[in-house]
This record gives structure tokens, sequence and C-alpha cells, in this order.
């Protein structure tokens, strides 16, 4: 499903950090140095720059009622917080299985977990899309528990160098995994003017769209590039000023928000693999078998709702979820990511 990566010039260079000054600038990088600055930045409610929080973990585990002896799946391992939960709900017994499409934080996660104790006797991870579910299924065979959570791991939005955020100045790429598929700023080249407002709309519900998108287009007519993620920003507050009422700080940073997530999920294909997930999710569950699906954006919470209601009304499901779950206010408060996040489950006859 990735689009073939084109034959292309070396990445522009940009005047972003350099890595060993990130690592400076951020001490939370170095926990077994900085444990004290750790602890305060979690204090204040934020995710430690370079580490992940994960989300809902008792809400998920409490539904998924894993047992020692069962075979289950994280589709989507990121840092590992879920399956290390997971694992040990396990006990030692059964096996869990983990795909994640990075690249790059993938082998760190193995390496972690490793550490942890959680060897290939435990836990098998492989290199794959979650919507490659039914080849993992050959191998696995029919599973107990599935988890998928379609967050953006806090370790990609904080490295400069994935251009997942314009907190930092850097290539503006945005692909999870950076081996498959074309940049955003490639794609930005040749993508028109409706089709780039269209995805405003679609993947963020940004009401600025076709202003953005006239401004974006227009400077590429000039012969400019959007190659980085502080270039994207710029463009973005510079349509905004002139619109009244939308140059506000913080609707600046919301509508930035919002555009570099239309492009992440345009330049991923987000929407089609969940889809595909979705559909192929009943074949690989073993009668009874529990899924958990975390999102954080209302096209995929949509998909995921349509996709279990769908299901149990055919009789695929005997029951789903009537409605999201939220986390805690307490967890909200103290991790300001889970704000936005939904928990949909459902069971499979």
């Amino acid at each position: 499903m990735d689009n073939q990566e084109p034959k292309h010039q070396r990445r522009p260079r940009y005047k972003g950090t350099h890595p060993k000054a990130y690592k400076d600038k951020y001490k939370e990088l170095q926990p077994e140095k900085y444990a004290d600055t750790v602890e305060k930045v979690i204090q204040k409610g934020s995710t430690p720059a370079g580490m992940h929080r994960s989300i809902c973990v008792d809400e998920i585990l409490e539904f998924l009622a894993i047992k020692p002896g069962q075979t289950g799946l994280d589709a989507t391992l990121g840092f590992g917080g879920h399956s290390q939960a997971m694992l040990k709900c396990l006990a030692g017994q059964g096996h869990l299985y983990a795909t994640d499409v990075d690249a790059i934080e993938l082998p760190r996660t193995a390496a972690r977990l490793a550490q942890a104790g959680f060897g290939p006797e435990i836990l098998t991870i492989r290199h794959l899309n979650f919507s490659q579910i039914d080849e993992l299924a050959r191998e696995s065979g029919p599973l107990d528990f599935v988890l998928a959570d379609l967050g953006v791991s806090s370790m990609q939005i904080d490295n400069p160098e994935r251009g997942f955020s314009f907190k930092f100045e850097g290539p503006l790429d945005l692909r999870l995994n950076p081996e498959r598929g074309i940049s955003a700023a490639q794609r930005l080249k040749t993508i028109s003017q409706d089709e780039l407002e269209g995805m405003f709309i679609e993947n963020a519900d940004e009401p600025n769209a076709a202003a953005i998108a006239k401004v974006m287009v227009d400077h590429r007519n000039k012969g400019l590039e959007i190659a980085t993620t502080t270039q994207l920003q710029e463009i973005i507050n510079a349509a905004l000023k002139k619109i009244p009422g939308s140059n506000s700080k913080e609707a600046l940073k919301k509508t930035c928000q919002r555009c570099f997530q239309a492009l992440r999920i345009d330049v991923n294909d987000e929407f089609e693999v969940l889809y595909e997930f979705l559909e192929k999710l009943p074949d690989v569950l073993a009668p009874g078998g529990r899924v958990a699906i975390l999102s954080f954006h209302s096209g995929e919470d949509r998909l995921v709702k349509k996709s279990f209601q769908r299901l149990f009304r055919e009789g695929v499901y005997i029951e789903v979820a009537p409605g999201p779950l939220k986390p805690s206010a307490e967890e909200c408060h103290a991790n300001g990511r889970a704000r936005s996040a939904k928990l949909r489950w459902a069971i499979k006859a």
C-alpha cells in the first residue's frame, strides 16, 4: 500500500538543531542522569522529550482480561508500554506478538523489552504494518486479544529529524516508516490546490482549509519549496493572519497541529490501512477474542465505530462498546496527550 519512493536528489539542508544540541537541550533524553528533571516534567502533566506514556492502560487491561496461556497481539508496538503491561498479565505463559511499521523505533523498543526480561520465548516482534495482520496470523494462529493504539508516539513527535512537529525545525518528512513512500515535502510539490484543501478538511476538520491551501500553492508557484517544518508553519501562519479572528497564538497553534496531522495521515495512508486492518480483524480473532482500539482523531474513531457496529449487526461480533471510553480526568491532567483519546472495543462471537 506504500507508494514507491521516486528517485530524488539529496534532501534539502535545513538549519535544524544538531542532535547533540537537541540532547543537551532536553535533559529528559538522559533519564538515568537527570531523573529529577524527568519527574518534574511528568508532575506538570507533560511528557518528557523522547519518552512515551501509554494511555488508558488500566481500562485496556480491564477489558482485554488477559489470562496466562493466551496468545495476543499489540498491533502498534511503539514505545512498548502497552506490550509490557500485557506481558505481565501473561505471567510467563502464552505468547504476545507485536508489530510496528517504524523501522527506527522498533529495534529500540525490542531492546528495551528484552532488557526488561521479555525474550523470544514470550514475545515475538515483527516489522509489519498492522494492515498485514493476516500475514502475522499465519504464524501466531487465532488471537485471544488484540490492541491497536493509533496514536503517534512521543518519540516520533519529539525527534526533529522525523518532522512530525513544528516545535522543532527539521525536514518535513512525517513518514511512520521513513524507508518507504514519499515525504510530506515531496507530496506538497505535486498536490493540487483542491486536493490539498480536501485533505485538510477530511483529515483534520480544518476550518481555514481553503485559505491555507491557496497560500501554500501560491508559494509553490513562485518556485519556493516547503521543505522543513518551520517553512510549513510560517506559511500556515501567513495564511491565517489574513483571516480576522484566526491569528491569535492559540488559533495558530491549533491550526498548525491540524495541518501537520492532515499531512501525516495522507503520507502514511492511515485511513486506508486502518480500514484494511478492521476488515481483516475478525478472521484472525479466536472465538470470544477481544479487540481494543485507541484512536485520537474523529476520522479514525468513525471508521472503528462503523466497522464494529456493522459487524455486530452481522453477528460477527457478539458485543461492542456502546460508546467510546475516555481517559479519566486524572490521566488527562497528568498527561495532556491523553485528552483526545477514545477507546472502543469488540468481542468476537
